[in-house]
């Protein structure tokens, strides 16, 4: 029923926020108009119909943002060896160090990440080379190899330790040796392989988490002295178990140890078993007691991510057929199921192409939020050669990257408004822009990351680092700079405005890790230094043949180089997405809206079939991730929308904005 009063004053506030939104200038220069619509100056005769100018970029624009992504990852780093190293990690507020946290062992977002070997300079250690620093490069070897020690009474996640310090010390040790010498001639005088020791010694510090599990799904966490803690929670996620074959790979064939591919290939291999005989599906969280799924959850984000990253790219390296078979047969699953939109990416009507997280078993939609790290999946499209379909999943993240000069790490694509705020400076988005400018050339990845770059200054950069931006809508900062921050989103950015890079002038034989470390493809890692099958538990005719790849490998035209790479009516789509920020209105509505939140909250007034109210409050969930509702502790995450979903309202505020 809907009480007196109520409805006025629904409509005072939908119109009073719809007339205080200003509709985009589409005014234009003449002289440009002019330039655009006759094809002069590189610009096809068509590109007129774009609105956004994202032309080629002078050469000393080029340049000089080469040289600001040069600027920002020194910033960072110069601070942290001033502030903070041998700690893992810069506070870059406070300008001090960070490790693990000694008093709460619980802690393990500190925790699982941080051991107290000076994680930071372990993990920037390529990025120096990529940045052409011989100097520096060698100085930083010299102190890994002098000062850091595993010998550590610190339990850490076996994932981060293997992607963030063996990744490196493999990576470093192979920019040094290879015969290729991709980034010139790298090592310090003296050097024997110490990195590469370093890496072996690593390995078995973790190679517990696999001995001492029931099954061939390793433990989470390990102390790297005393082994799997007592009481270790024996439920990890996909991405966790599944994610350690590269580094783990790399390791065995450079030193002609089958045992630690062993371990890693056979945890692949089980949690590949275990998935859904309906869907093709996996869970994100298992048990490796039982070897059953506890998180149904299928998604392409946390808890998954890096699982399918590892199958294309551990082909790739090792140029087994198998890696080839599973990646394709999931890569099929997760476009049949999770793939929701139009048909095809850059033709056809309705909504955008997105991916979302759905039921291992049933396909069906778990929930309405995508996370930040699903903006790495472009970047694999592009290594599979789905370029179309890299393009239109990249334009939806870049979307919400304009809207909030960052990516929460939660975002609701119903309600179009982050549900998690914070951004830790991840670099998926930069990594998948990169890569899709390799594939393309198409200057609008430039602008892109010219966006990115100069977010980032403006609002997570502060006296001695950048900062974690606590708050994507506030921008409020947390004291924390993660190593990543340096090793990948800083590296990307420089590597995306660097066309005369020796990586670019290369033959292309090396692949990114899941932490952005180069490993080169060489045929010492395709050749198998021992013999026999070790991979019993394999049975290969679940999944199709390896030549038999439906991936189409087409470049994008030509003549779509110098426009954008999506069509103008699909541009217009996702560029509408950040038309809904209403920031700005808040301070006019603030009271308004509190008041008619604190009026349905106490009367417990629910969806009716009147569309105004129905509309409002969808507008309504928009303002609960501003600052003025979620300060109020008596709101419940959602007060109306399982309501309303079972009352059968279906209007959106995209379909009423738009």
């Amino acid at each position: 029923m809907l009480v007196p009063g109520t409805a006025t004053l629904v409509v005072m506030v939908t119109v009073a926020t719809l007339a205080l939104v200003e509709p985009e200038s589409s005014e234009r220069d003449p002289s440009e108009e002019a330039r655009l619509e006759s094809g002069r100056g590189g610009y096809p005769a068509y590109a007129g119909f774009y609105r956004q100018p994202y032309g080629p970029l002078a050469e000393s624009q080029r340049l000089k943002l080469r040289e600001d992504a040069r600027k920002m990852f020194y910033f960072g780093y110069e601070n942290y060896m001033k502030f903070a190293f041998p700690a893992d990690e810069l506070n870059p507020i406070e300008c001090s160090g960070r490790g693990p946290d000694w008093d709460d062992p619980s802690n393990i977002n500190i925790n699982d990440v941080l051991g107290n070997y000076s994680l930071t300079l372990i993990d920037v250690l390529d990025t120096l080379a990529v940045m052409g620093n011989t100097s520096e490069f060698q100085r930083a070897v010299q102190l890994v190899v002098e000062t850091v020690s595993f010998d550590q009474d610190a339990t850490v996640q076996v994932f981060e330790a293997t992607i963030r310090v063996m990744g490196s010390l493999l990576s470093a040790h192979m920019l040094m040796t290879e015969p290729k010498q991709l980034l010139g001639e790298l090592a310090p005088p003296g050097y024997n392989g110490e990195l590469l020791q370093m890496a072996h010694e690593l390995a078995l510090r973790l190679m517990p988490a696999f001995h001492d599990s029931p099954s061939d799904i390793p433990y989470p966490r390990v102390n790297l002295r005393n082994g799997v803690p007592v009481g270790c929670a024996k439920e990890t996620c996909t991405a966790g178990a599944g994610s350690l074959l590269v580094e783990f790979g790399v390791l065995s064939r450079l030193i002609g140890n089958p045992a630690f591919e062993w371990a890693a290939r056979r945890a692949v291999q089980t949690l590949v078993h275990l998935r859904c005989n309906d869907t093709g599906l996996l869970g994100n969280v298992v048990n490796l007691q039982s070897e059953e799924w506890v998180g149904r959850q299928s998604g392409l984000g946390a808890g998954l991510d890096s699982f399918y990253e590892y199958l294309i790219k551990a082909y790739v390296l090792f140029g087994r057929a198998e890696d080839l078979a599973m990646f394709e047969s999931v890569y099929q699953s997760v476009r049949k199921h999770l793939r929701k939109g139009r048909q095809e990416c850059n033709a056809g009507q309705g909504e955008p192409p997105l991916y979302v997280n759905v039921h291992m078993c049933n396909g069906r939609i778990a929930n309405t939020w995508v996370d930040s790290l699903q903006a790495f999946f472009p970047g694999l499209q592009v290594l599979v050669g789905d370029i179309e379909e890299a393009i239109c999943l990249h334009a939806f993240y870049y979307a919400i990257w304009r809207r909030y000069e960052s990516l929460p790490e939660r975002y609701n694509w119903r309600l179009h408004v982050p549900d998690v705020s914070f951004y830790p400076l991840r670099p998926e988005l930069v990594e998948s822009t990169y890569l899709l400018y390799q594939a393309t050339h198409n200057p609008f990845y430039l602008h892109v990351g010219r966006e990115i770059l100069q977010s980032l200054e403006r609002h997570a950069r502060t006296q001695c680092g950048y900062a974690t931006l606590h708050h994507v809508v506030e921008k409020t900062q947390e004291d924390r700079m993660e190593s990543f921050f340096l090793s990948e989103t800083c590296k990307y950015l420089f590597l995306l405005f660097d066309e005369d890079h020796p990586l670019h002038l290369s033959s292309g034989d090396y692949i990114f890790t899941t932490e952005g470390h180069i490993i080169p493809v060489s045929g010492s890692l395709r050749h198998k230094a021992w013999q026999g099958d070790w991979s019993t538990s394999w049975k290969p005719s679940r999944w199709p043949s390896a030549t038999s790849s439906n991936a189409s490998c087409v470049r994008v035209a030509t003549d779509r180089h110098y426009a954008l790479p999506l069509q103008p009516v699909y541009m217009r789509q996702l560029k509408a997405m950040s038309c809904y920020e209403l920031r700005p209105v808040l301070a006019q509505l603030d009271k308004l809206l509190l008041m008619l939140v604190e009026e349905m909250v106490y009367l417990k007034i629910w969806c009716t079939d009147t569309e105004v109210l129905c509309t409002s409050l969808q507008l309504l969930f928009y303002f609960f991730s501003l600052p003025s509702l979620q300060a109020k502790p008596w709101i419940p995450s959602h007060t109306f929308l399982l309501p309303l979903e079972s009352a059968g309202c279906r209007c959106t505020c995209r379909s009423y904005l738009s």
